[in-house]
């Protein structure tokens, strides 16, 4: 497993359960602190619910230094990290989001292009 790929994994393992957790448990409180309102917090739970599991498959894919857990990670991160980005971006192109949104969106762009890194090298 190239160095890059286990800097990808770990971060983006990292960012999913900080945001996720939250996100599972509180997320009213946790997107209010983003300006984000209103919330849904069905479909928010649901989005913290998919980044623990991506955050579980990263940290097998780690752990056990597996090739499928490593190739279905990179797949999964990029499908999800770049539909994610190309999403926020439609909505908050030519609206007023707080920063913190802003940084959001510019943590999926950068996870979309390290997932990609590393899906175009394998």
């Amino acid at each position: 497993m190239s160095k890059n790929l286990k800097f990808t994994l770990i971060l983006h393992t990292v960012l999913a359960v900080l945001f996720g957790l939250p996100l599972l448990g509180m997320p009213g409180r946790f997107l209010g602190y983003f300006g984000w309102a209103p919330v849904d917090p069905l479909i928010s739970r649901m989005l913290g619910a998919a980044l623990l599991s991506m955050a579980w498959i990263d940290w097998r894919a780690l752990r056990t230094n597996s090739r499928p857990f490593a190739q279905a990670s990179i797949e999964a991160g990029t499908v999800f990290c770049g539909l994610a980005a190309v999403g926020l971006a439609r909505n908050m192109l030519g609206a007023g989001w707080p920063l913190m949104v802003w940084l959001v969106l510019g943590l999926f762009v950068i996870l979309a292009a390290l997932w990609l890194w590393n899906w175009l090298k394998r």
